[in-house]
């Protein structure tokens, strides 16, 4: 086993696997969310840019193009798109009237606490096969997991 410092690593097969389960798992979660999104008039980059406002409230252009990795340019056609299905809206910013920030409508919210909730369904589904004991040494290994990777 390798070491770093006087720390002893992970074996790199170990390791390697559990990146492979890890990006399955995650193509796997983004598969099934886009047959959920299907049932909506929604896009996949909408859907996100939507989660990012219901997670962390109102933000500027330049603030959700940093979080989504887009250029400006391309998250304000999306905004735009969104504003005409009247997902969000644009509102000046209360401090600051030069400062435009994208606001979370109704509508979005609704779309987006339904498509978590069906989520969490499926998943739930899944996690029916696990012990209690199992769900929750799991939720609190990927709790640690991200954590870590922040």
């Amino acid at each position: 086993m390798e070491t770093k410092g006087t720390q002893e690593l992970h074996p790199k097969e170990v390791v390697a696997d559990i990146e492979k389960d890890l990006r399955y798992i995650s193509g796997i979660i983004k598969q099934k969310g886009r047959e959920i999104l299907s049932q909506y008039t929604i896009t996949p980059p909408q859907f996100i840019a939507l989660q990012w406002l219901f997670e962390d409230g109102d933000m500027t252009i330049g603030e959700l193009s940093t979080k989504m990795y887009l250029a400006c340019s391309t998250t304000t056609d999306l905004v735009d798109r969104m504003e005409r299905n009247s997902l969000v809206m644009r509102v000046k910013d209360e401090n600051d009237r030069r400062v435009v920030r994208i606001h979370l409508l109704e509508e979005g919210e609704r779309i987006i606490e339904e498509v978590i909730k069906k989520r969490q369904h499926d998943l739930n589904e899944v996690l029916s096969d696990f012990s209690t004991e199992e769900v929750d040494a799991l939720a609190k290994a990927l709790n640690k997991l991200h954590g870590e990777m922040r």
